[in-house]
């Protein structure tokens, strides 16, 4: 085990086996590395038991949301995971997240949301997981997910 795999399985996080992580669901790549950069493409909020689904605003709170970001912060580690041949630790750092909040229109809060994920990688990574961002909402997502994630990854 690495040592970015060691970190997370302090927090008592696993990655998913390569062959078990999320899937393109249509005409596009999990993933695509150009120079040193991995591009991650949206995560949805899932984990064993399927897509996790909520709509914040009604109903579905920030607490909520935010383990919805952070299920969508494992799928994205796993991508670039797999981007770098197994071996996490190529990862050089996260250089920016793009994260969609299903919510209501009156709902104000997507960056609470989006800290799930942004918290973790902090967590995780350490300085490596300090990152620029985006925090939008969205009036749907796919499978009625609570939150999707994509990613900037820099690796060697």
């Amino acid at each position: 085990m690495n040592a970015l795999e060691t970190r997370l399985a302090e927090l008592g996080v696993t990655l998913p086996d390569i062959g078990a992580a999320p899937k393109a669901a249509g005409n596009y790549l999990p993933f695509v590395k150009s120079g040193n950069l991995v591009y991650v493409s949206g995560q949805i909020s899932q984990d064993e038991n399927g897509p996790i689904r909520g709509k914040l605003g009604d109903g579905y709170s920030i607490q909520q949301g935010a383990a919805a970001a952070k299920a969508c912060a494992i799928s994205l580690l796993t991508q670039v995971k797999i981007a770098c041949d197994g071996d996490l630790d190529r990862l050089v750092r996260v250089v920016k997240l793009t994260g969609f909040v299903n919510s209501t229109g009156d709902f104000i809060d997507q960056p609470k949301v989006i800290n799930g994920c942004s918290d973790f990688m902090v967590d995780a990574l350490g300085d490596k997981g300090a990152h620029a961002r985006a925090a939008v909402s969205a009036a749907s997502l796919p499978l009625g997910v609570a939150v999707e994630i994509e990613g900037v990854f820099e690796i060697v």
